[in-house]
């Protein structure tokens, strides 16, 4: 198969510059490396090819002659030996294009200088009534955040003293470990990327540079909110190390439970608890929503467990979309401490209920009635 030309393969113009050229087999290398694309066949050989365009066009004696004569102008000794183009060897020192390439893979920053770290994420728990929940609020929060240690200014060292150079990395914050083919750069074992130890740390901030303060954060919290949201705070986590930028702090939200009402998505529920009377002669209540009382009525020979649906009573998701309703769940009430006058009222009640049988109360007898049938079935 004949090979595609260099230029192309890197995707680049043939006058394209040295740091051109380097930009854009970074470009290729991160996207078909193997140890991004395993078993993948197609990525390797794709990370091959870049790859040995790049041997052959970061070299300008190797340029030269392709330029002039194509691929012919490689052959005899540059075709794919330990010195060609699909080695290693020739002008170009790839350990160390490798290096540059893979440091941020690997976990490097750029060579010759510290790394930098972005700061943690935090969370913070935020709880809300379900009033504040529902119409929103501007709540205070004060979260620990570390700030610089103004003693050692920042340095980490005793004030008098200053942080010395690494002597593992002489100061780059990176080294370099050799495998086979492949050089890895890495954090410093020693100064974890800083470039710098200190031998006489600050006692006030223990050699961190950083102390940690209290601050004060409003978050405006929108309608509609439920628990198990939450609202992120750009910017304002953990700060990064060493010129990092800060994480991000979330806001978990927990809607502590009603007294009243219970939510289920956008709708409400709750329980209604009336007198006999009303649930056999029928009657209006007051009921309560969080916009204020409406009244239900209640229509004569209500059961326990009869659900009402008061609709747009309900709560608008922050997601958007319609208000759910209100569900009202009507209980009969059983009256409790009764006189001895009202006993006998009920006594009398009572009395004129049976007369009618199972007119009054059809579920009762259709009830008793299943019972028997069930006793005449049954084999003792």
């Amino acid at each position: 198969m004949a090979k595609r030309d260099y230029y192309e393969v890197l995707g680049i113009q043939r006058n394209a510059t040295e740091a051109e050229i380097k930009k854009a087999f970074k470009r290729m290398a991160m996207k078909y490396h193997p140890d991004r694309n395993p078993d993948d066949a197609e990525a390797e050989n794709k990370f091959k090819e870049s790859r040995e365009a790049y041997d052959v066009l970061a070299d300008a004696q190797k340029r030269a002659a392709y330029d002039q004569f194509g691929h012919a102008g490689l052959e005899g000794g540059m075709g794919g030996g330990p010195g060609g183009a699909g080695g290693f060897g020739g002008g170009a020192n790839f350990s160390d294009i490798f290096g540059d390439v893979f440091g941020d893979i690997f976990g490097g920053g750029a060579r010759g200088g510290s790394r930098v770290f972005r700061g943690a994420d935090l969370r913070y728990n935020l709880e809300l009534s379900l009033e504040d929940a529902v119409q929103g609020t501007t709540v205070k929060i004060r979260i620990p955040t570390l700030v610089e240690c103004e003693v050692c200014e920042g340095s980490g060292a005793r004030k008098g003293s200053s942080p010395t150079t690494c002597p593992t990395c002489q100061g780059h914050g990176q080294v370099r470990m050799q495998q086979g083919f492949f050089s890895i750069q890495q954090a410093c074992p020693r100064c974890h990327g800083s470039g710098q130890i200190i031998t006489d740390p600050c006692p006030s901030c223990h050699g961190q540079g950083r102390v940690e303060q209290q601050k004060t954060l409003s978050v405006k919290v929108p309608p509609g909110v439920d628990t198990g949201d939450r609202i992120r705070l750009g910017g304002e986590g953990e700060p990064g190390e060493n010129g990092g930028p800060p994480g991000d702090l979330y806001v978990q939200i927990s809607v502590k439970p009603h007294p009243i009402f219970r939510r289920d998505g956008a709708d409400l529920a709750c329980e209604v608890p009336i007198a006999f009377t009303t649930a056999a002669l029928g009657g209006e209540l007051d009921v309560p929503t969080l916009n204020g009382r409406v009244k239900l009525k209640v229509p004569p020979e209500t059961q326990t467990g009869k659900q009402f649906r008061l609709r747009g009573k309900g709560v608008k998701s922050v997601r958007g979309g319609h208000v759910g309703d209100l569900l009202c769940r009507v209980v009969v009430e059983t009256p409790v401490h009764l006189t001895e006058e009202q006993k006998e009222i009920l006594y009398h009640f009572d009395e004129s209920m049976r007369e009618g049988d199972s007119k009054h109360s059809p579920k009762h007898h259709s009830w008793l009635d299943g019972v028997r049938k069930f006793f005449e079935e049954m084999k003792f």
